[in-house]
């Protein structure tokens, strides 16, 4: 089993990420090029999730096995029979009608049938003493919820208690989006074939995979020609767009970002914006915010400059900035609406967070050379739609997001979703719960703005921006777990993933 050997680690996961759709359409052309058959495939999935089960739960010696009438309950015939032949009680339950499996299927489970005897029909009574469930019921091609006798199944595994194991998807999760309609399969670990699916990494993804794995079968070599749709960001990928700085440079060379927010009462998030972008390497930053900020930012971080906004500061400021970056506390009133007005006449860089998406959603215009960070309740008033339509397929809003507004499009969230005008998308496959708490929008803000400002281009920006912002509450909730983290946390963790 040497060239198709399992992965055991999220950092050794693919980097590159295919539609379902794609799988299923181009699976056929690999395995005619490696001189493999569909069948041939299918026996190398079973064995490998037979190896993963046996090397996560070593003392399991009764598992049930649930297959489905499509191909992900072949992989599990195929499970079945090596856990057989390994001494493994095996209870098989099978769903659908026999008749219309695919043919794999059909043969893997006549495999199992003349060799080792029966499957157990969808409305059995479960056997009480089972200490590890396969999920073979449904695979990556489900659009909607899960219809009977599936939805029952489903709930049934997960109040049994014992540890499921996923085959390629939890059964109820969509493959592309990564969003349940219905009952899904709450698994302990998920071992994905072929390819990284979009919907393994983002929407509600995460509350059902459990530990993800990946076995591409021995067609990595074959994938690896393949124009790659989606690109899985990890810290991995930060050394491909932060180099080392030559000795000689100056602070001239790395930077000069103007940073503009903090209304009366949230002066907090413009000075968070600030350091943020100190932290990541900015020569010079500029802050413009209400004239009762300038002392309290002064004295907690005095290498920021700042400096009342208005008319003149602005002007001077937009004169003077390589990168700007608006929105964090900015607020609603006519001084930041004036302030807007001012910056979209430029013709540089620049970052649109917070409030400036909401005006931004007031009066839309669409522009190349801006990067907009919404969260979903903003990106839902940006396609003036609600925020479930944006959850339901977050590559498609942030899709839409960029041919509507132009420029880059950072959609936050689990798994934060970057997209661009040209088509470019990415996914960012960092980051925890912790980071559900104020201000960690103004630190990411900073962290982009900053990038971008040290000749970084926009899109690539935006992604090494993600990744260092979600590796960096990553290793704050190593340090102090997830529950009470703070934006400021990030602060000092950030220097670590910007100095490759």
């Amino acid at each position: 089993m040497a060239d198709h050997q399992q992965n055991h680690n999220a950092l050794s996961l693919p980097h590159s990420v295919f539609s379902a759709d794609w799988v299923r359409e181009n699976e056929k052309i690999g395995a005619r090029h490696l001189g493999v058959s569909l069948y041939q495939l299918m026996e190398r999935a079973g064995e490998a999730a037979f190896l993963l089960c046996r090397k996560q739960y070593p003392d399991a010696r009764r598992w049930l096995i649930l297959c489905g009438h499509g191909n992900n309950g072949g992989d599990g015939y195929v499970i079945a029979r090596y856990a057989r032949q390994y001494g493994i009680e095996v209870t098989i339950i099978g769903c659908g009608d026999e008749n219309t499996l695919p043919a794999e299927a059909r043969q893997a489970r006549e495999n199992w049938i003349n060799n080792y005897g029966t499957v157990l029909p969808h409305d059995v009574r479960w056997p009480e003493n089972c200490d590890l469930i396969v999920d073979g019921l449904l695979g990556t091609g489900i659009q909607s919820a899960p219809k009977q006798p599936y939805s029952d199944l489903i709930k049934m595994a997960n109040h049994y208690g014992a540890p499921i194991v996923a085959l390629d998807i939890p059964s109820g999760l969509n493959a592309n989006t990564g969003i349940a309609c219905g009952e899904v399969i709450q698994a302990a670990q998920t071992l994905t074939f072929v390819a990284l699916k979009p919907g393994l990494l983002t929407g509600q993804a995460r509350d059902v995979i459990g530990e993800l794995y990946y076995n591409a079968l021995g067609l990595s070599r074959w994938l690896a020609e393949q124009k790659t749709p989606i690109q899985r960001l990890t810290i991995a990928s930060l050394n491909q767009w932060i180099k080392p700085r030559r000795s000689s440079s100056h602070k001239g060379e790395h930077g000069k970002l103007l940073v503009i927010g903090g209304d009366i009462g949230t002066g907090g998030a413009i000075r968070m914006a600030g350091e943020a972008a100190l932290r990541t390497g900015s020569g010079l930053v500029r802050v413009l915010t209400r004239h009762e900020h300038i002392g309290p930012i002064l004295a907690a971080r005095p290498e920021l400059m700042v400096q009342a906004l208005d008319r003149e500061s602005l002007a001077q400021g937009i004169a003077w900035a390589d990168m700007i970056a608006i929105g964090p506390g900015l607020g609603l009133s006519d001084w930041a609406k004036d302030a807007i007005k001012l910056v979209a006449e430029s013709e540089k860089i620049m970052l649109w967070d917070a409030d400036a998406l909401n005006l931004l959603a007031i009066v839309p215009d669409k522009r190349q050379n801006r990067i907009i960070t919404p969260h979903p309740g903003e990106a839902a008033r940006l396609l003036q739609c609600n925020i479930e339509q944006i959850e339901s397929d977050r590559l498609h809003s942030a899709k839409e997001l960029a041919s509507r507004y132009g420029g880059v499009v950072v959609l936050k969230g689990a798994g934060t979703v970057i997209a661009d005008d040209s088509g470019q998308i990415a996914i960012a496959d960092v980051g925890n719960a912790g980071m559900a708490s104020g201000g960690m929008g103004d630190v990411l803000s900073g962290i982009i703005a900053s990038l971008a400002g040290q000749r970084i281009t926009p899109f690539d920006a935006a992604c090494a921006g993600c990744v260092v912002h979600g590796a960096a509450g990553d290793l704050v909730a190593q340090r102090q777990g997830e529950r009470g983290m703070m934006a400021t946390d990030l602060l000092s963790e950030i220097p670590k993933l910007v100095n490759p």
